[in-house]
């Protein structure tokens, strides 16, 4: 699609200055191999220092608002903060989505590839907004964006890792271990995708996708713990 500045400011709920930015916080890098006089770069570089401004404006406010909470407590809130998970959800909730540019074949993929292509745009994005306005501007959006749902991880108890959160309700409930088993893996060796299974004795009780072996075993406990109404 072709990038539209003033509808992306409208969605975001931001001023643009210098739209070049912002086009290139929405490139990945697959577009380029179809499009080669497209004229921004892709957004890794934008995500790379987004990343950086948005752990930084987080880790203040956690820092400011827990003062009693311990450093390994605030890390895991950071995390569940700034994880791929929170940020593509973010995204999606800001319509980043169409905005996209990306190869016809990644446009295919809607699955957990999709999402790690928003959450690193939302990373880009604020990147960009940083270059473009300064470190108050990213700090504006990041409080409305992000920080607004500190109280929704708090509740639903976000912060604590999916592993173990459901190893501990397994042997409490069923007195029984998980365990974990990759699937399958596809994809080339520097963009391997695994799928993952989390078992209770021979039963499966729920898959995860993820660009690790980690990744998808997390994704998988966490899947098992909707699935079990935990």
């Amino acid at each position: 699609m072709t990038f539209n500045s003033q509808k992306i400011s409208q969605a975001l709920g931001i001023r643009i200055g210098n739209a070049a930015f912002f086009q290139e916080a929405m490139t990945h890098r697959s577009y380029l191999n179809e499009h080669k006089n497209h004229p921004v770069p892709h957004n890794e570089r934008l995500e790379f220092l987004g990343d950086a401004v948005l752990e930084l404006v987080v880790t203040e406010r956690l820092y400011a608002d827990f003062p009693d909470r311990p450093e390994g407590e605030l890390t895991a809130l950071r995390a569940a903060l700034v994880n791929s998970d929170m940020l593509s959800k973010i995204g999606r909730d800001l319509g980043v989505e169409p905005f996209l540019l990306m190869s016809r074949g990644e446009a295919k993929d809607t699955g957990r590839a999709r999402a790690f292509l928003i959450a690193n745009a939302v990373e880009a994005i604020i990147g960009a907004l940083y270059l473009d306005q300064g470190y108050e501007a990213a700090k504006v959006f990041i409080e409305a964006r992000v920080l607004t749902r500190i109280q929704e991880v708090l509740d639903a108890k976000l912060y604590t890792d999916p592993k173990s959160r459901f190893q501990e309700l397994s042997q409490e409930k069923l007195g029984v271990t998980p365990q974990y088993r990759v699937l399958r893996e596809s994809g080339p060796d520097h963009d391997r995708r695994f799928i993952a299974g989390v078992f209770i004795g021979d039963e499966l009780i729920a898959e995860g996708e993820g660009l690790s072996k980690q990744d998808a075993q997390r994704g998988a406990a966490k899947e098992a713990l909707v699935k079990k109404g935990w």
